[in-house]
């Protein structure tokens, strides 16, 4: 089928990009941390568990319900997404005003998580179909959204709460979470059977062959490119994550700012995480996405092993600033890598899968680097220890390269015997 007459590829990236702003602003759920302990008189930690319940049930509900995004496609999934995820919001309204905190787990931890998880995958593995001569691009550009989504709606969140109430800013938000969603989700679609992209000249549509195989989710997991995938992720995620929670008392500890200036510090970094997202996605298209994921690595081998001994405040930010763009970029690669070396059949499915290494990170990531700040009395003794797991990470991503160039390599034979 022409280009001309299937739906616009860009209006589809743009309602993908809808969706993962909505959901994104899940990382702007600081604004709430203060103003609901002065309310209620929480605790920080029981405030910030709303967060990791979100988080781990995004990875759990993106794990289990691939299958769903798969068999319904990307409109029902991103309508359900939007269900969810409102749900959540609207309820923590409704925990605020009765002061319930398990509510508030429920509501927005894990009927919101759920929506997370699941408006996570539906957009990015549409994209990947239509947009099989740039995936990283077309995958890069959705998860910014969820990047940049802090950035837009945290003014916004600050704002509502000043103007009106805690409770009244979750209706609000919620509100327009569901406008923006469904409006999103009604134009999502896989592309039609056939169709191709101007001026492409490559297979597409679920089977590719530039694509090392052609795979169901559950074969997926029999292969040793899944679990070293997992484990690239996992590491980049844990290790990307803990200096994220940590950047205000490392900025002040390591390089004496000022706990003003080490808030706007971390405020300007989400510009970072939400330009490596676009930017590393897109360089994944010429370099490849192996090779992309060893330069994270080798970045930040470098990288975590000199913020502990930098006292140069320019140094450090700009050290900052590119582990930010790996963290980010490590997700935005992530499902055109999954196109690469599985197709497109069931990759909303495998990214599911693959995003538990998210789900278990966030737990993992930011615990240990309390721990280690509890022990030791420092955060920096914490990156250390991160440099050597980048170490690891550098290991499986080699093996990763070799992996494939194996594959490839058989792939070329059996075509040869078969023609």
């Amino acid at each position: 089928m022409s280009e001309s007459k299937a739906k616009n590829r860009w209006l589809i990236a743009a309602c993908a990009v809808g969706i993962h702003i909505s959901i994104g602003s899940v990382y702007a759920w600081s604004n709430f941390t203060n103003p609901l302990i002065e309310k209620f008189g929480w605790s920080s930690s029981q405030v910030q568990f709303t967060f990791s319940l979100a988080i781990l049930f995004l990875g759990l509900s993106a794990a289990f319900l691939g299958w769903f995004v798969e068999k319904y496609g990307p409109r029902v999934a991103g309508i359900t997404a939007a269900i969810f995820f409102v749900i959540g919001v609207f309820g923590s309204g409704f925990a605020v005003q009765l002061g319930s905190l398990w509510m508030l787990y429920a509501f927005y931890g894990v009927l919101g998580g759920i929506g997370l998880g699941v408006g996570y995958i539906a957009p990015v593995s549409t994209l990947v179909k239509w947009f099989p001569d740039r995936r990283g691009l077309a995958t890069g550009m959705a998860i910014m959204g969820f990047g940049f989504a802090a950035a837009i709606s945290s003014p916004v969140m600050d704002y509502l709460i000043g103007a009106t109430s805690i409770a009244v800013t979750f209706y609000i938000l919620g509100a327009s979470y569901f406008i923006l969603m469904i409006l999103s989700s009604l134009y999502l679609s896989k592309p039609p059977e056939g169709w191709k992209p101007k001026g492409y000249e490559g297979n597409t549509g679920e089977s590719n062959k530039k694509d090392l195989a052609y795979m169901k989710a559950k074969e997926s997991l029999k292969t040793k490119r899944f679990y070293y995938l997992w484990t690239m992720l996992f590491i980049n995620v844990t290790c990307g994550i803990a200096v994220i929670s940590a950047a205000k008392p490392l900025a002040v500890e390591s390089v004496g700012m000022s706990t003003g200036a080490a808030a706007t510090l971390v405020g300007v970094m989400g510009i970072f995480n939400g330009a490596g997202r676009i930017g590393w996605a897109s360089a994944s298209d010429y370099i490849g996405r192996s090779t992309t994921y060893l330069i994270f690595f080798v970045l930040q081998i470098g990288l975590f092993l000199l913020l502990p001994w930098t006292t140069i405040t320019a140094l450090f930010v700009i050290s900052l600033a590119v582990i930010y763009t790996c963290y980010g970029g490590g997700f935005s690669t992530l499902p055109a890598f999954i196109g690469d070396v599985f197709g497109t059949r069931e990759l909303g499915a495998i990214h599911g899968y693959l995003l538990t290494a998210w789900a278990a990170a966030g737990l993992v990531g930011p615990i240990f680097a309390a721990w280690m700040k509890d022990t030791t009395g420092s955060y920096e003794n914490s990156l250390i220890f991160f440099a050597g797991l980048f170490i690891l990470a550098l290991v499986v991503s080699i093996l990763t390269k070799a992996d494939i160039r194996k594959k490839k390599k058989e792939n070329r034979e059996n075509n040869r015997a078969i023609s």
